[in-house]
């Protein structure tokens, strides 16, 4: 299936006129790494958006498609169509090591780095490795504590954090599409089966399989508090209201840095606010890019 396909799907879904711009792929060579990218519209990109772990970027076609402006969406290292490592390290600062010559090549001009989970760690460190890269940044549901809550979310086996633990190959794509819904019940089965279709892939010998690359472990939360509070760039901390993975007590450590800070909290909207409420977040992206 041609991956651009559902994109008038998408658009239907969020109940508005929106015309469905022109979407590619790219690719660019990291030293041994392939790091494959959807570059959308046919302006220089005004933001950079990093999905979490065990997604793609087709994780942001709906909030992309809302916004209307030109972007590049990465797919993170071991995820999507990206090159898995054989170290299997997926931690935000070498994430952060790979991404940046990326961005330097196809969005060197971004006002914006918009960044979620895994992706949202991997901003953070960009933005104190590599501040001329990130402007602005916008994070969606995670702080340097995050990834400890994930730990434990694993523990309890809860939600898309058993979901990446679970099994990683099925007879057929309804039995992932239907193992992801249980793990996701307030989404819709028409967004379920996309995010499915995006995120696996099909074995020779007919198994379906997830297309991003187990972690090795969790990434660690320092330097990433270091980092954060040293980091000069305005920051827009976007928090799921029905998520586990920001605490009050994270946040107000968040909002303590020097720079510019501000908090947005999603009604509705557990952690992956793009899928759960991709108009709102839209919505607050535009404002911070003006």
């Amino acid at each position: 299936m041609d991956e651009f396909a559902l994109l008038e799907e998408n658009a239907a879904e969020l109940g508005q006129a929106i015309a469905v711009p022109a979407v590619r792929r790219v690719d660019t060579t990291v030293g041994d790494q392939v790091v494959s990218a959807l570059a959308w519209g046919t302006q220089p990109p005004r933001a950079v958006f990093l999905h979490g772990g065990g997604q793609n970027a087709h994780t942001w076609d709906s909030v992309l498609l809302a916004l209307g402006v030109p972007a590049l969406a990465i797919d993170l290292p071991g995820h999507g169509h990206s090159s898995w490592r054989a170290d299997r390290d997926y931690g935000p600062i070498t994430n952060a090591e790979t991404i940046a010559p990326v961005i330097v090549e196809l969005a060197p001009d971004a006002e914006l780095v918009v960044g979620m989970s895994l992706g949202g760690l991997t901003t953070i460190r960009l933005a104190a490795a590599f501040p001329d890269l990130v402007p602005a940044a916008v994070l969606v549901d995670v702080t340097p504590e995050s990834p400890r809550l994930a730990a434990e979310l694993e523990r309890q086996a809860r939600g898309t954090v058993a979901l990446m633990s679970g099994p990683q190959e099925f007879a057929t794509l309804d039995e992932v599409v239907e193992l992801t819904q249980q793990a996701a019940p307030h989404r819709s089965p028409a967004s379920i089966r996309r995010g499915v279709i995006h995120n696996t892939r099909q074995r020779d010998d007919g198994k379906w399989v997830w297309r991003y690359d187990r972690l090795r472990e969790a990434p660690l939360q320092h330097p990433l508090w270091e980092d954060l509070e040293n980091s000069t760039a305005p920051m827009t901390l976007v928090r799921g209201a029905r998520s586990p993975f920001t605490t009050d007590d994270d946040i107000a450590r968040f909002r303590n840095r020097s720079a510019a800070t501000e908090l947005v909290s999603v009604a509705d909207a557990g952690h992956s606010v793009q899928s759960d409420a991709p108009l709102r977040l839209a919505e607050v992206i535009g404002r911070v890019l003006g």
